[in-house]
């Protein structure tokens, strides 16, 4: 995949997270919703107009509101599609930064495209893991493979089991202590981007091979 990157353009993440931020205010409006991020990262670089992951949806960073604080407009389809829909102040959120030239490669090719919400439909600690099953519906079940990644709440994950409508991964302690996926509870809402290959080998069989 070719990345093109031309000054503070950015468009691509690893699914690897860097801060568990919080939302510090909403502010809805008919047809969008302006919100407030807070987050512990270094910040000094970045530049209105950059790309940041939050719970693995890609925002545009629209203003700095302080040292710690960053502000996004959410259309309404990214309010459909997402958890930001039925999102509060204070919620905790994945939080990257697009990825630059040169950065490392941590997790899998990421757009920030959330395809829709799954629901976490059981935990069972093994160890000092957590085994986390979640749900889909079909129109995103069916492109989630045993092996496979996932993008949940931004977190790039490799998936152990599926089933019909349902895939289980694995989450090691440093990801349970650094992502707010350590304090989901059965029944929560997540955001899910699926890997984005399996939808261009779908699209490509959708046309007849051209005959030589």
């Amino acid at each position: 995949m070719l990345l093109i990157v031309t000054g503070s353009v950015r468009a691509m993440f690893t699914g690897i997270i860097q801060d568990v931020g919080v939302i510090r205010a909403i502010r809805p409006e008919p047809d969008q919703t302006h919100m407030i991020f807070s987050t512990a990262l270094a910040m000094q670089d970045w530049h209105v107009g950059d790309s940041v992951a939050c719970n693995g949806c890609c925002l545009t960073i629209t203003e700095f509101i302080a040292p710690d604080a960053f502000a996004a407009t959410l259309s309404a389809e990214t309010l459909r599609l997402t958890t930001f829909g039925d999102a509060v102040a204070g919620d905790a959120v994945n939080l990257e930064p697009a990825l630059r030239m040169g950065d490392a490669l941590g997790g899998h090719m990421v757009s920030g495209h959330v395809d829709g919400v799954g629901t976490l439909q059981s935990v069972q600690t093994v160890g000092e893991h957590r085994v986390l099953t979640f749900h889909l519906a079909d129109a995103l079940a069916r492109y989630v493979v045993v092996k496979g990644s996932v993008t949940v709440n931004g977190v790039s994950l490799t998936v152990n089991r599926v089933g019909r409508n349902d895939f289980t991964v694995n989450l090691i302690p440093h990801t349970l202590s650094h992502t707010n996926l350590g304090a989901l509870q059965s029944g929560a809402p997540v955001n899910i981007e699926t890997d984005m290959y399996g939808r261009y080998v779908e699209r490509l069989m959708q046309f007849p091979t051209e005959q030589s």
